[in-house]
């Protein structure tokens, strides 16, 4: 947080306020318990919890954090907990809101510890910390209601997808199906489009109510998009390889989490039709469940890569999570199993949520490259391997089919600065090109 609380400072004790003052100016050499522990004794009545987020809201400067706490309370009471998801307080209670106009960047100090979960709740938490943004109450309540009966008609129809895991067949731990906006759409998705490196059988046409929804997710996410490149990203100018084209969604997988048993494991989003620095709206629908992100951590040892915490977030009912262009090639997320959930009155148990994407025409299966398996590659981006970190890479995907082997087929991808490939209208150079001698991503 870059501005704080900016009011005259309560007396603290000499002792304390000089001691505070010389670990500041010498460089912040006191550990985090030590500075809790000095803390907790100039504001004893607040938890240690609460004690925490403010230390790290002020950059651990203790002084700062007993001001903000020691100053009456916009709500006039801290935070409470939550019994069923946990407790989660809002790092922004403890600063000063931008000013209109503010030009901010995600932050780059890592809040999170190892084996540790950071919760957050607050949108101005979110997307300060995370590369997402979100929208509460996003619909109108009668919209959100329509929308949910008519995915819960649908659920039964919902199929758990098999994909083979070195050299066993694993099932997804949720059920789930593909949608397009047309009929025709749904034939060649079936034939053309691969999926884990096999075709969907099983692909609907968008429903009426979704269709709706769809150009309220459209709009929202354009609006996100704008408000993060402008407030979030150097210069205020988009990221290498993002598209500078209107996002504009045509297809979503809708999936369905019955109990609170089901659940995500970490992973990144297929890139293959969404191209490099893909953007996705995902709308959650009926039980709240937690939204689990960490950043991929470049190394050249596999052992020590994803050691640092995670950060989960609470996706309320009829929440819009936007996953900006920095997730699929930075980060990975999850929905992990819950403990326990507060059943909905509408989906009992269930969670709903449609993940709104925007595929990309010149990344239909008629331009992209096939694998010696004669099945269209998959797109993929170096995420851990230091030296070719965000490169992007053509491969074969049937090894992930069970009953298949796959093949060798590997072939470096080239994009221009808006995420064109060299086939595509209007592309600008080939500048995804590995250094020299950089010739394996793995």
């Amino acid at each position: 947080m870059e501005a704080f609380i900016s009011r005259k400072r309560r007396k603290l004790s000499s002792e304390a306020a000089s001691s505070s003052e010389r670990k500041d100016e010498d460089g912040d050499g006191e550990s985090t318990d030590f500075k809790l522990a000095m803390l907790a004794s100039l504001c004893p009545d607040w938890p240690q919890d609460i004690l925490l987020d403010s230390l790290l809201a002020c950059e651990g400067s203790v002084e700062r954090a007993a001001d903000a706490l020691l100053l009456p309370a916009k709500t006039g009471a801290p935070p409470k907990r939550s019994a069923v998801n946990g407790y989660q307080s809002c790092l922004a209670w403890f600063a000063r809101p931008p000013e209109d106009g503010d030009v901010r960047t995600p932050s780059k100090k890592t809040l999170t510890q190892k084996g540790k979960t950071l919760h957050l709740f607050a949108p101005e938490d979110v997307e300060a910390h995370t590369p997402c943004s979100i929208i509460h109450n996003f619909l109108p309540q009668d919209i959100a209601d329509a929308l949910l009966r008519e995915l819960l008609d649908e659920a039964p129809s919902f199929t758990r997808e098999t994909f083979q895991l070195f050299d066993r067949t694993v099932e997804s731990p949720h059920s789930m199906r593909f949608y397009v906006d047309s009929l025709d759409e749904a034939q060649e998705q079936k034939t053309r489009y691969v999926y884990n490196g096999s075709y969907i059988a099983d692909v609907a046409q968008t429903t009426p109510e979704m269709l709706k929804v769809s150009a309220l997710v459209r709009g929202a996410v354009n609006e996100e998009i704008g408000h993060r490149i402008q407030r979030f990203y150097p210069s205020g100018e988009k990221l290498k390889f993002q598209s500078p084209e209107e996002w504009q969604p045509n297809a979503s997988f809708v999936n369905c989490y019955a109990s609170g048993k089901e659940s995500v494991g970490y992973h990144s989003d297929q890139l293959t039709y969404l191209g490099p620095r893909a953007v996705i709206g995902s709308l959650s629908l009926g039980v709240a469940r937690e939204f689990r992100v960490r950043r991929i951590v470049p190394t050249v040892n596999a052992a020590s890569a994803d050691t640092q915490g995670q950060i989960a977030i609470h996706l309320p009912h009829n929440s819009l999570l936007v996953m900006h262009a920095e997730m699929q090639e930075e980060w990975k997320h999850s929905v992990a199993p819950a403990q326990a959930i507060d059943p909905h009155p509408l989906a009992g148990n269930k969670r709903l949520n449609i993940t709104y994407r925007c595929y990309k025409e010149y990344l239909h299966p008629n331009y992209t490259p096939r694998c010696k398996c004669d099945v269209p590659a998959v797109l993929r981006c170096v995420q851990k391997r230091a030296a070719t970190r965000g490169r992007y890479m053509w491969m074969c995907h049937s090894g992930y089919t069970p009953g298949q082997t796959g093949c060798s087929y590997f072939e470096w991808a080239a994009f221009d600065d808006d995420g064109r490939p060299p086939w595509a209208e209007g592309y600008k150079g080939n500048v995804n090109v590995p250094a020299p001698g950089n010739e394996t991503p793995v």
